[in-house]
């Protein structure tokens, strides 16, 4: 079967701490390709604090294109209304039959995954690769790890990855405040931040 990874997200911008743990899933899982899919409407977020689907696609494009290994997906930017991981994971096992699935994510997810729309099928769709944050430990991701598997039955990998302190809440902020960010984000998607002075008080791409 086919190893194909998921990585999804608001990707509000996407960055390089995004890209690392991409890389690092596909090395350690064997995968042959990992999907970037932007979300649509997040039903967990001020979607007025989030760029048009469209815009945050086409960082997500400039942020990914030099990787031969990954690929993006705009299914959910293109779906009518909110969007679901588990209606996503379940059309795509649809489609795909000979595919499987792994679903990357940050420790933080791990712990919020449970007030996502029904957790149970998320977890019989994929196979969860999970990313040590810098607020939790390795033997707090265990812990959680081990609570989900015996709770859901759920099949989860503690991914190997370097902790870096990179948020896309950061990158805002320093937009706001006229700081750099490059080298925070890759080059293309920096550029295409400026150009079009996104996430400042005269945001443009509304």
């Amino acid at each position: 079967m086919k190893k194909i990874g998921i990585m999804g997200g608001t990707f509000n911008p996407i960055h390089m701490g995004h890209l690392i743990i991409a890389e690092k899933a596909r090395e350690q899982s064997g995968l042959d390709k990992v999907l970037f899919m932007p979300s649509g409407i997040p039903y967990m977020k001020d979607s007025r604090q989030v760029l048009p689907g469209k815009v945050r696609a086409q960082m997500t494009e400039l942020a990914i294109r030099s990787n031969p290994f990954f690929d993006i997906s705009t299914m959910e930017v293109e779906r009518e209304g909110r969007t679901y991981t588990y209606e996503t994971l379940e059309t795509l096992r649809a489609q795909n039959p000979d595919t499987k699935y792994y679903f990357i994510l940050g420790a933080d997810s791990l712990w919020k995954i449970e007030e996502w729309r029904y957790p149970e099928r998320i977890f019989a769709a994929c196979h969860i690769l999970a990313a040590v944050r810098e607020e939790k430990t390795t033997e707090d991701m265990k812990e959680q790890i081990h609570y989900l598997e015996k709770t859901y039955d759920a099949d989860i990998t503690l991914l190997q990855t370097c902790r870096m302190e990179i948020s896309s809440s950061i990158i805002r902020t320093f937009c706001k405040e006229g700081k750099s960010i490059r080298y925070l984000v890759p080059e293309a998607v920096c550029d295409f931040i400026i150009q079009n002075k996104l996430y400042t008080a005269t945001e443009g791409l509304n």
